[in-house]
């Protein structure tokens, strides 16, 4: 999948500085003090579920380096293949395990069936001062903190630099410069497109929309209100429409075949992505080495830029956890801790930004950019961070997301539009909200 952030980035604390002690339990009564979670006196093994790259080797790594609290971790399939059932299914068994990893748009669903552990005392302000202001705000919910950021993910621009110097292609900084550049890219070779719009994956418009300002989801007097055809959303609506009737960006799915074959021929020559999309990008075509670049999204005020996030990830407790103290240790040491970024970049291709900043020169020196010509990524991911807007919200469920979802086949089928597709969202959403038993008010 974290929204108070776009000025300046805050000074990290230091990953001593949210390590923290064990609660000690103590009996009624004068009953006799029990030794603390996680201590010599009573170690603990906590389990850990997660499908990112690196997590075995970040789980190694905190076994090796501590004594008293261990890790068993597993490997699960990612949200979109089945983890996120596998996790619910857990948690309502009873078996879940201690730490589960969570993307940002599927949190709020979690927290909403009462999934998962209120986190809200272990995270101080010092703790919270130690993120980026926006992934605190994203996984803080009705004023309760429900877990601790991994990474952020703003919007990138990753582009075939050859193929834009050999035909002399401005790189465009807005989203009008865009269009003109996606116009000189079919031109210069008619079976090539400048990026690829994915209709399997609602998350690319939705991040599209928070990018120009959209509220799809905000909360009052204890009602969530929907807006999925707010202005911001209509003009982002129309501009990928035009994109698409136009035959300007391809419309494969995200990491299908067809598109990684596009890739490979050269024949999709940008990739609308996030900063963890360089390590997957390099690692789809790596004999393209040195031909990659990476810019900023193009914006709809080159004066005011400004992103969204797509997807990234926090650490959450599962409600099923008896060991929430020891769990939050690794929890704080897995997202604070340099030896942990080593470990998870030195096993992938993983180019997350982390959502702590002060590990961002420990991701800068782990990575390597040479497939992008040695480019500073982190520098760039880091000035992209800071223009996130910090107002979105993702909403209670994933109704909106599965209702787009379905609506953005038909868009590439030619069946609906973009237009259409986000007013049959906003009245899917509202109707499956309220079937679940929540006060929605209707803002269309």
């Amino acid at each position: 999948m974290s929204r108070t952030w776009s000025r300046p980035l805050r000074t990290a604390v230091g990953a001593a500085a949210v390590l923290l002690s064990l609660t000690v339990l103590a009996g009624c009564g004068g009953a006799p003090v029990q030794p603390a979670e996680g201590t010599a006196a009573h170690p603990v093994t906590v389990t850990f579920w997660a499908w990112t790259k690196g997590s075995q080797e970040v789980a190694d790594e905190f076994n090796a380096t501590h004594d008293t609290i261990k890790v068993k971790f597993e490997e699960i399939p990612s949200g979109g293949l089945g983890g996120y059932p596998k996790i619910a299914n857990a948690i309502k068994a009873g078996i879940a395990p201690d730490v589960l990893s969570i993307e940002y748009p599927e949190l709020a669903q979690f927290v909403s069936q009462g999934s998962l552990k209120d986190l809200s005392g272990y995270l101080t302000p010092a703790v919270k001062k130690q993120f980026l202001p926006q992934t605190i705000q994203l996984t803080t919910m009705g004023g309760k903190n429900w877990a601790v950021p991994s990474d952020a993910s703003p919007q990138i621009f990753y582009y075939r630099k050859d193929f834009f110097t050999r035909h002399h292609i401005a790189l465009p900084k807005t989203w009008a410069e865009f269009r003109t550049a996606a116009q000189q890219v079919k031109k210069a070779a008619p079976g090539t497109r400048i990026a690829t719009f994915f209709p399997d994956d609602p998350t690319f418009f939705q991040t599209m929309a928070w990018q120009a300002g959209a509220r799809w989801f905000t909360t009052r007097n204890g009602a969530w209100r929907v807006d999925t055809v707010d202005p911001a959303t209509r003009k982002v609506a129309a501009y990928w429409q035009h994109m698409i009737d136009d035959r300007l960006v391809s419309t494969a799915p995200s990491y299908s075949p067809e598109w990684t074959a596009s890739l490979k021929a050269g024949t999709t020559v940008g990739y609308l992505g996030a900063s963890w999309g360089a390590g997957t990008l390099a690692g789809i075509v790596p004999e393209e080495k040195g031909e990659w670049a990476a810019m900023p999204m193009p914006s709809w005020d080159a004066a005011h830029p400004s992103v969204g996030m797509s997807q990234g990830s926090t650490f959450a407790i599962s409600k099923n956890s008896k060991k929430t103290a020891a769990a939050m240790k690794f929890i704080l040491w897995m997202a604070t801790s340099k030896d942990s970024v080593r470990a998870r970049v030195s096993a992938s291709t993983s180019t997350a930004l982390p959502a702590d900043p002060s590990l961002v020169p420990v991701a800068r020196k782990a990575i390597d950019t040479s497939f992008y010509g040695g480019q500073d990524l982190y520098s760039l991911y880091e000035k992209a961070g800071a223009t996130i807007d910090p107002h979105w919200l993702w909403g209670p469920t994933a109704a909106a997301n599965n209702a787009l979802k379905d609506q953005l086949h038909g868009v590439v089928g030619g069946s609906t539009t973009l237009p259409r597709a986000i007013a049959a969202t906003q009245r899917a959403t509202v109707s499956a909200l309220r079937g679940s038993g929540l006060t929605v008010e209707d803002a269309s």
